[in-house]
């Protein structure tokens, strides 16, 4: 493979990534303006980022089978236009039951890019260069959170927040025309993979049984849910509580990619004198201790914007670590399968961090405790997990 095709594959294959990221940061700015807009409060509004994250854990299960099936480009076409249509829908919407509704529909159709993508990864690259290409790729996902809140925060303030979801609705047809010319296809059709209920639960067991995939997954999942708290408490916190208007939160939440971003490039660097498994262990650990020390700065009323944002972005550049080595150590006993196995994880993933920006959108409401309570917890679960684990497998890559 020539260095200008790797940069090729590794761009459009960011681009499927990136685009539930944006989907999901791009759109924050704007809740005062849709609770506004469509008579109700901020807090029922960010239920529509539970109902995106429930809709791309779910649709992941749907869309993992039929990748193995049809071939990567078929299902792949299909949900890149559910996804246009429910973004023009979002934008025209005017009652927030439907709006929710629709961005449940929006991220059906995403996660067919997000599965595509990890997917494709696997097929493309050997297993030993999987979570050095993931880290590539968190480079290009990394700049949609630091993009797209800061030009939603500038379309909302001069546009409105309906042009967020047509710009959101041009992106996909941007990502599904880049995928049919500029990508390979990197899976052929596979008739004996069945796609009726009883053989698609029994594979996914099948995966979920391998103790590689299941410490692997539940640890990096659980731990990640750190992430979606923190975008969904982020508005709350930010521009309810801390009082900073709608640009100033998107530079932000900018800012506090940096560290996701620069940490996942770290990763790429230190995995050339460390096992993935050492790197996921010292980011944990990490992450422990930063959330206790962020919990006891909560609970006795000792921060402000800047001790919250400092203590944010230690909190992420533990994640930009672990998430492109519990991945990669994850996907690595699949060849035949990885689309599935691709689908589970990343729908145990969403699901997850669905659970918890629920917790958010309930308990979150005039304090940072409970957000740093969560994310608390999280840490603590993850880091139990894989010490568990680790006694009942030997990561190969």
């Amino acid at each position: 493979m020539t260095k200008a095709k790797h940069l090729q594959l590794i761009l459009i294959l960011g681009s499927m990534t990136a685009l539930g990221p944006f989907s999901i940061d791009m759109y924050l700015p704007g809740f005062s303006g849709i609770a506004a807009d469509l008579n109700t409060t901020v807090a029922k509004v960010s239920m529509s980022l539970s109902s995106y994250f429930i809709g791309i854990s779910a649709g992941q299960l749907l869309y993992g089978p039929l990748l193995d099936r049809f071939g990567r480009k078929k299902p792949l076409f299909i949900g890149l236009l559910v996804y246009i249509l429910a973004s023009l829908a979002c934008a025209f919407v005017t009652d927030i039951d439907a709006f929710i509704g629709f961005r449940f529909v929006q991220a059906v159709g995403s996660c067919a890019a997000t599965v595509a993508s990890l997917a494709m990864v696997r097929d493309l690259f050997p297993a030993k260069e999987t979570p050095n290409v993931l880290s590539k790729l968190m480079l290009v996902v990394g700049l949609s959170p630091m993009l797209a809140p800061t030009a939603g925060g500038y379309v909302t303030t001069y546009f409105g927040w309906h042009t967020v979801f047509l710009i959101l609705a041009a992106m996909g047809a941007f990502v599904l025309l880049a995928t049919q010319l500029g990508l390979p296809n990197t899976h052929k059709p596979d008739a004996s993979i069945s796609l009726k209920p009883k053989p698609i639960i029994t594979n996914f067991i099948s995966i979920l049984k391998v103790p590689q995939f299941y410490t692997y997954t539940f640890t990096g999942a659980i731990a990640f849910s750190g992430l979606f708290t923190y975008v969904a408490a982020s508005p709350l916190i930010f521009m309810d509580i801390l009082k900073v208007d709608a640009e100033i939160y998107g530079w932000i939440f900018a800012l506090m990619s940096v560290s996701f971003i620069g940490s996942s490039q770290l990763n790429s660097v230190l995995l050339k004198r460390f096992s993935s498994e050492q790197m996921i262990f010292t980011a944990l650990i990490s992450q422990s201790i930063i959330s206790f020390v962020f919990l006891i700065l909560a609970v006795n009323d000792l921060l402000g914007l800047y001790e919250t944002i400092g203590m944010l972005f230690l909190f992420l550049a533990c994640l930009g670590i672990s998430n492109p080595n519990t991945a990669g150590l994850s996907l690595a006993p699949f060849s035949k399968n990885t689309g599935s196995a691709s689908a589970l994880m990343g729908a145990t993933q969403l699901g997850i961090g669905a659970l918890a920006s629920f917790g958010v959108s309930l308990f979150v409401k005039d304090s940072i405790t409970p957000m740093v309570v969560i994310m608390t917890s999280t840490t603590i679960l993850a880091l139990l997990i894989l010490l568990l684990g680790k006694r009942k497998t030997k990561p190969r890559l």
